[in-house]
């Protein structure tokens, strides 16, 4: 009883992101690749950061869960996801698309499994 005055103490404070927290990321990523001159390295760095620590970092108040936050960025924000089927998962079963059309995206997501394990999450 004593423990409910305080609340919720990180890894479970129900964060409440909504659309503009991702369309902002999403405009944010566009400007970055456009005004990233061929050949030059992607700023994954600034990335992470503008997403991690502003966008959707300005809402998380515990620095645990910030952490959190952060590394799962590191995990998709970095070098090797722009490579074909980079693993996204320890399975394998989640991999980066391949570059294709709409329709393809659209089967690789139907061929997904209908129930997701643990590691996706």
């Amino acid at each position: 009883q004593k423990r409910l005055k305080f609340g919720a103490l990180g890894w479970n404070i129900p964060y409440e992101y909504n659309d503009s927290d991702r369309r902002i990321s999403v405009q944010q990523l566009s400007i970055f690749l456009n005004n990233t001159q061929e050949g030059a390295p992607l700023p994954f760095a600034a990335l992470q950061y503008c997403f991690g620590e502003c966008n959707y970092g300005g809402r998380v108040t515990d620095d645990k869960d910030r952490r959190c936050l952060l590394v799962i960025l590191r995990r998709f924000y970095n070098l090797s996801v722009l490579d074909d089927k980079a693993p996204l998962s320890s399975s394998g079963e989640y991999v980066m698309p391949e570059d294709g059309s709409h329709q393809q995206y659209i089967k690789q997501i139907q061929d997904l499994p209908l129930t997701t394990d643990p590691e996706v999450f």
